[in-house]
């Protein structure tokens, strides 16, 4: 179950991800910036805590004449989430998070992805299914990249995934909350954390997510592709604070009519 830590003296509250509590719910990748130099800015800048790699696209020193994330992304400071992205197959997903657990020295958080095809980018959902279950076995832990069906999500949790990660929209499409209700449905359904990967194009996007219970947002392109992606991953900070304090806030229901702000029952004239 998704845990909420509250602090002595305090209205915040932790996320809290295989026994790990962070205080901050914005997770960010590590690909598209310019350099290593504007990856550090904009990652200190974010707040982030937990900072996605892609294995097969990123050197995290398995290239030695090459330069190194973790120079910017020093593991004492940062949780890292090795990702498969890039993995159409179950078989190149298992690879490469075993890959990973032998570079960062058993190191067993990791996002899993396996893609369906080159256009979409969507997950496979069945090639998914049976590497999230060979890494389970293996004694991983497993946060998913799914799609929004919550049957599908609930059953990644069921089987022993420690985070259920549904796309918003296509990855990069910066298109927002698509269907705001199947996220809803998995939210309300879930014990683990839920956390929306793909699809947030800027802070309103993100204020959407955590407005409707999500426990965290991880986002990628939204910040590396602004044209400004430290003051965009300042605004996305911001944008998860507000969101979820707004969630536990409670927001007002809709109303297809007005109520007065100042209401005349019981006033005497």
């Amino acid at each position: 179950m998704v845990q909420i830590k509250k602090e002595q003296g305090s209205k915040k509250d932790a996320l809290t991800i295989a026994g790990v509590d962070y205080s901050s719910r914005l997770l960010v990748g590590t690909g598209k910036y310019r350099d290593l130099e504007e990856t550090r800015l904009a990652v200190k800048e974010s707040g982030a805590e937990i900072i996605t790699v892609a294995i097969r696209r990123t050197n995290i020193g398995q290239n030695s004449d090459e330069p190194n994330l973790l120079d910017v992304i020093p593991l004492d400071k940062y949780t890292l989430l090795p990702n498969t992205a890039g993995c159409f197959t179950e078989e190149d997903a298992v690879r490469t998070c075993l890959l990973a657990r032998e570079l960062l020295d058993g190191h067993d958080l990791v996002k899993l992805e396996v893609l369906g095809d080159q256009k979409t980018l969507f997950p496979d959902i069945p090639a998914t299914l049976k590497a999230a279950e060979r890494l389970i076995k293996e004694s991983f832990k497993i946060m998913v990249y799914t799609n929004d069906d919550p049957i599908i999500a609930k059953r990644f949790e069921e089987m022993g995934c420690v985070a259920v990660m549904p796309l918003a929209a296509p990855i990069g499409s910066g298109m927002g909350i698509q269907n705001p209700y199947n996220i809803l449905t998995i939210v309300e359904n879930a014990n683990v954390p839920i956390i929306v990967d793909a699809g947030v194009g800027t802070a309103s996007d993100a204020a959407v997510a955590m407005e409707l219970g999500c426990d965290g947002v991880l986002m990628n392109t939204a910040i590396a592709a602004a044209k400004d992606s430290v003051l965009m991953a300042s605004a996305m900070k911001k944008a998860i604070e507000a969101g979820r304090e707004a969630f536990r806030a409670g927001r007002i229901p809709r109303k297809r009519f007005a109520s007065a702000s100042s209401p005349l029952d019981g006033t005497i004239f």
